[in-house]
């Protein structure tokens, strides 16, 4: 009885994803409700202020570093 042996040329099942093709936003514009929530942390009046500032310097770039 012969075991067959993965191909050589199939990756294996079990390994990452690289980040480089890992998206998390759809094209759609990032709000400041967006990167409160993807922090983790409550949407208050000064977390949301928080989000804005951060938007305001990093663009839609700052969703993509918090999230993988």
């Amino acid at each position: 009885m012969s075991t067959s042996q993965p191909d050589a040329s199939r990756q294996p099942e079990d390994r990452a994803t690289p980040d480089r093709l890992l998206h998390a936003r759809t094209g759609t514009d990032v709000s400041p409700e967006d990167i409160v929530l993807a922090s983790g942390k409550d949407l208050t009046p000064q977390n949301l202020e928080w989000a804005r500032r951060k938007l305001d310097r990093e663009g839609p770039a700052a969703l993509d570093k918090m999230l993988p």
